[in-house]
């Protein structure tokens, strides 16, 4: 079964300007991993980071929804000191921001096999670690497990 650690922002993609039509495909495709999460055919991850940026949110409506789905996560992941390093490590060599470093962190300090995400840029950045994790946008995500 998949391990997939989505990074905040599918949590949050159903709340975007949905005139867009790659932001209703991504919320769309995100919609379909928590479904897939709720039949337990993959294992989604909730993690220390996700918490802060959920309690962070100044929107109730999407601090709520985050919440709700964050019991779909069968996967909790704390504060650990391997964490803290292999984030600063990311920093350095994909030149990351402090919260996507500590995502990507956390995704392969549990060795997910996939890191979703709707940031373009992440997915690039993330990739120069070399790590073997797959990196891939929710709608990228969907179509190579449909393959």
């Amino acid at each position: 079964m998949a391990l997939i650690y989505l990074d905040y922002n599918c949590f949050q993609r159903g709340f975007d300007d949905p005139q867009q039509v790659r932001i209703q495909m991504e919320s769309l495709a995100c919609q379909a991993i928590f479904s897939s999460a709720e039949q337990e055919a993959v294992t989604l991850v909730w993690s220390f980071m996700h918490q802060d940026e959920t309690l962070l949110c100044p929107f109730p409506l999407r601090q709520q929804e985050a919440l709700r789905l964050s019991t779909l996560c069968k996967v909790r992941v704390g504060l650990e000191a391997d964490i803290y390093a292999l984030a600063q490590t990311f920093q350095r060599k994909a030149n990351l921001t402090a919260k996507d470093a500590i995502h990507l962190a956390c995704a392969e300090f549990i060795q997910a096999s996939a890191f979703i995400t709707c940031d373009d840029s992440l997915i690039k950045r993330a990739k120069r670690p070399n790590l073997s994790i797959m990196f891939a946008n929710p709608v990228d995500y969907i179509r190579h497990e449909e393959d």
